[in-house]
């Protein structure tokens, strides 16, 4: 019987950068296996553009000059205060009082509209957290005043109910021997406030710098006037967890406020409420005693 000889056939080289398939990794080329479904991104944040307060462009632009001007006007006013009191006959036409009362002039609203100043106040903070009051002399600007409140958002929502919410802000002076004078701290800039929301102790109030999320909620109501609503908490970010939840949502609500200066140790911010209509009131007072 004769037999032939096989040639034996030489085997494909194998690439030694592609690794044999093998039933948990697929050949090169293959379909990947599916994988977990990616989240879904976050709302970008917007970018914060908010300017100086037009108070302090002024105060740098002033400088020395100023604080001359200054002494020149306290140096006016002591000169007459040296002259004796005119007769109640000699009264400008400018400074009777329209509503037959005493006392300064008294808008549609009922609020006080002479010596006051416009300003911009924001109440904004996660439900569960506390509420945060912003004070911006524009709504384009950066707040001159950030004060967290020892209560929570949505209780002091609650309170807002009322007919009307008075909170005071009280602070102690310095001793005459630690910076009292010229030299004391403007009273919106003092640190710590002992709060009391319609005559009951609520804790305390610290003024503290505004952060990016601060930020960007103001950027966020650049365009609101006046209103309130809610914001998402994806947008201006989680908030602080309480008890292990999420804060939720950001509720604000934001109006325009008259600032009166009353003194070197007493200011107050009575809010505007838009149309004069009879909706909630607020009044907020800065007391250093």
């Amino acid at each position: 019987m004769l037999r032939y000889a096989t040639t034996p056939q030489p085997s494909p080289p194998m690439s030694p950068l592609v690794a044999p398939a093998t039933p948990r990794t697929p050949a090169a080329g293959g379909a990947a296996s599916p994988g977990p479904s990616p989240l879904p991104p976050a709302s970008p944040r917007p970018a914060i553009t908010l300017a100086a307060p037009p108070s302090n462009k002024r105060r740098r632009r002033g400088g020395a000059a100023a604080r001359s001007s200054l002494r020149a006007i306290r140096a006016v006013r002591a000169l007459f205060r040296s002259f004796p009191i005119l007769a109640p006959a000699c009264r400008f036409p400018g400074v009777i009082p329209r509503h037959g009362g005493g006392g300064a002039s008294r808008g549609h609203d009922g609020h006080v509209v002479g010596g006051a100043s416009r300003t911009t106040g924001t109440l904004f903070g996660h439900r569960r957290a506390r509420v945060t009051l912003a004070v911006q002399e524009t709504p384009g600007s950066v707040p001159v005043l950030l004060l967290e409140l020892a209560m929570q958002t949505g209780r002091f929502m609650q309170e807002m109910g009322a007919e009307h919410l008075r909170v005071a802000l009280e602070c102690e002076k310095k001793p005459p021997g630690a910076g009292a004078g010229i030299g004391r701290t403007r009273l919106l800039d003092e640190p710590l406030w002992t709060a009391y929301v319609n005559g009951r102790k609520i804790g305390y109030a610290v003024r503290r710098d505004p952060t990016d999320d601060d930020l960007t909620v103001l950027q966020l109501l650049r365009t609101v006037s006046a209103g309130a609503g809610v914001l998402p908490a994806d947008v201006v970010g989680g908030g602080a967890a309480t008890e292990g939840q999420e804060a939720g949502d950001l509720a604000y609500m934001r109006a325009h406020f008259d600032r009166v200066v009353g003194s070197r140790d007493s200011e107050s911010f009575y809010m505007l409420n838009p149309d004069g209509n009879n909706g909630p009131e607020l009044s907020i007072f800065f007391i250093r005693i």
